[in-house]
């Protein structure tokens, strides 16, 4: 069974993704891990000599009864959404929250990752400055990061950006692990920028490799790897986009500039980032 870890803050944010982290449990056969985290006050003991470990344990407590409080708000939602049977256990963690999801990942062998994101209606302010940068930059999982704006619905269609490098094919094979699952499709794109780019040759035979699965491929002419992403999205109506990551660099060079106000609607899609060896 696959292990999901899902943080929350129990924010709106966390809310509206906790219902794509139970569909997607739910979908996979999976089983969902959630975790709060929680910064504990740093204090100078020398100030604080006699209620020092007081005020510790004054925090610890009003974290607990808060986790204690919002957790059965979390199990209403998988009620009312007839996705209770989805297996759930908890944890509440002091620290920083991405060194809590790293040694969540680690104690609890976690598959995926799956948390809400804000953005200002574009792929910079989703992925730059925000935890969710922290985490794809420091895991070595799969993430699927969730936008404010996103509402669940049945997913049809998983997006997957490639280069046809030799190392890209163990994800698409993952995602299509999951799309089966999901009795989805997966469709492939590749932004082909000049003649010197990949061969006929190599999409061919990639082509062949995944005959007999649920994967189409198309391959765009085009200098802009944004834009195209973005059309992608909307005439193969994706649903979630995956893209590999060789390098955070990839990521910022990639989203370094805001997409044009006709992209703005586009914002609700999932993104699943899968980090690359």
């Amino acid at each position: 069974m696959k292990r999901i870890l899902f943080p929350t803050d129990f924010s709106e944010t966390a809310t509206n993704a906790f219902v794509h982290a139970l569909e997607f449990a739910n979908r996979i056969e999976g089983e969902l891990i959630l975790l709060h985290a929680f910064d504990l006050p740093v204090f100078d003991s020398q100030f604080f000599p006699e209620n020092y470990m007081l005020i510790y344990e004054s925090v610890e407590l009003t974290q607990f009864e808060v986790f204690k409080d919002e957790l059965p708000k979390l199990h209403a939602i998988a009620q009312e959404r007839n996705l209770d049977r989805v297996k759930m256990s908890h944890r509440l963690m002091d620290g920083e929250l991405v060194s809590a999801i790293e040694r969540s990942v680690k104690e609890d062998q976690i598959d995926y990752i799956i948390m809400g994101t804000e953005g200002e209606k574009s792929w910079t302010d989703m992925f730059l400055g925000t935890h969710t940068t922290a985490v794809i930059s420091d895991v070595d999982i799969p993430v699927l990061s969730i936008p404010v704006e996103s509402k669940y619905k049945t997913v049809k269609n998983i997006g997957f950006t490639t280069r046809f490098r030799p190392k890209d094919k163990p994800a698409l094979k993952n995602v299509i692990e999951i799309a089966k699952k999901m009795n989805a499709k997966v469709k492939c794109l590749y932004v082909k920028k000049d003649s010197s780019d990949v061969s006929k040759e190599t999409i061919k035979q990639w082509e062949d490799d995944f005959a007999n699965d649920p994967v189409e491929f198309t391959v765009v002419f085009s200098e802009d790897v944004k834009e195209s992403i973005l059309d992608f999205i909307l005439f193969k109506d994706v649903d979630i986009l995956t893209m590999l990551t060789y390098k955070h660099n990839f990521l910022k060079s990639l989203f370094h500039h805001s997409l044009t106000k006709d992209c703005a609607a586009h914002w609700d899609v999932p993104i699943l980032v899968i980090p690359i060896q």
